[in-house]
């Protein structure tokens, strides 16, 4: 099964949407299909929430398993009650510190919701965008929009309209133009199912300032193999992944250096082609290797390196690299993300060194 529509591009300001635009857009997602769209996270791929076909070829454009479920995006609180069968006082709390944002309540789904929203399960993902263009998309539209990342199943979360294009043209109607997805990573996702909130996903809200407003709220990391139904996005061992392969390593700083200069050396004198992702600071040491390299931003400016960091894998793969290698960046805060991220976009493959490792 797959999704083909003539895809067309809107463009609008992120910050003050095109009323026309907006109004083209979300009679595309009443009639049933697909628009592409900013959010402040990554652009989403939506489709109305409500309609099971509509959500099925949301599964189609991406070549999605019906066992990665979906999430909804609604503009209103009172939304919240057309999609959960019950809204815990924990959520309640959580929507009140931190909606609209980049934060994803998973809950109990209401009964009339689609079930392939949430690969058959009785859970439901939902969050309340804070980027212009999503609220007015959805408001428009007058329903709760399922969107997961607009981007081939997989691949490198998109965050510009331009990464929609190269991997959904011709798979979505409509694709709204609003500029770069500030953030870079998808939303933080909580599991208000069980006894106590546990984050199955780290993202752009950060635990230092979930832990403020729920003190018993646990981190819960899942490496899951392709077809294994869970309730959250983001939890499968490969995601995030760009065409080349991705070889992490872990350690010392100096050691890490050296071994991503060591094997790009005899990757490059095999005729393979090597693209390396740097912090700022480590750039230097590999320009004359011979390797695409790209900095990614300052050693422990995460905020930078989210914003680029799927672009950057997407751009070593446009320069035609076989291997990208790259330090396994972290740390608190954003780092948790990041740190996810790249753990998954290279399966899970890490080279843990020492000190003297090389």
């Amino acid at each position: 099964m797959d999704y083909h529509a003539k895809t067309i591009i809107l463009h609008t300001d992120s910050a003050v949407p095109d009323p026309a635009a907006i109004a083209q857009a979300a009679q595309v997602i009443r009639n049933g299909g697909l628009v592409a769209f900013p959010t402040e996270t990554v652009y989403g791929l939506g489709a109305d929430a409500l309609n099971a076909a509509a959500l099925d070829r949301i599964y189609a454009a991406k070549r999605r398993p019906a066992s990665d479920p979906l999430i909804a995006h609604i503009a209103q609180a009172e939304q919240l009650a057309q999609l959960a069968a019950e809204v815990p006082y924990a959520a309640q709390r959580l929507a009140a510190a931190f909606w609209p944002g980049p934060l994803t309540l998973v809950l109990k789904r209401a009964p009339h919701v689609p079930a392939n929203i949430a690969t058959g399960m009785d859970t439901i993902a939902v969050r309340m965008p804070i980027h212009p263009v999503a609220r007015a998309l959805i408001e428009a539209a007058g329903t709760p929009i399922a969107a997961p990342s607009a981007n081939t199943f997989t691949r490198p979360s998109a965050t510009t309209a331009a990464h929609v294009l190269e991997d959904l043209y011709g798979r979505v109607d409509v694709i709204i133009d609003g500029g770069p997805a500030p953030l870079g990573v998808e939303s933080t996702v909580i599991d208000l199912t069980g006894v106590h909130p546990v984050v199955l996903r780290p993202g752009g809200l950060v635990m230092e300032d979930l832990l403020r407003v729920l003190p018993d709220i646990t981190a819960q990391q899942r490496f899951l193999a392709e077809g294994e139904a869970t309730s959250s996005p983001g939890q499968l061992t490969k995601h995030y992944s760009p065409r080349a392969r991705l070889m992490l390593y872990d350690g010392d700083a100096d050691a890490v250096r050296a071994a991503i200069s060591d094997t790009a050396q005899r990757y490059l004198a095999n005729g393979r082609r090597v693209g390396v992702l740097a912090v700022e600071e480590d750039a230097q040491h590999y320009t004359r290797l011979g390797a695409r390299i790209i900095a990614l931003g300052a050693r422990g400016d995460s905020p930078a390196i989210a914003r680029v960091l799927f672009g950057a894998m997407r751009a070593l793969d446009a320069q035609g690299v076989d291997i990208i290698l790259a330090p396994l960046l972290g740390g608190d805060g954003l780092g948790e993300a990041i740190r996810d991220r790249l753990l998954r976009a290279a399966e899970g493959r890490v080279y843990t060194l020492g000190k003297h490792d090389a």
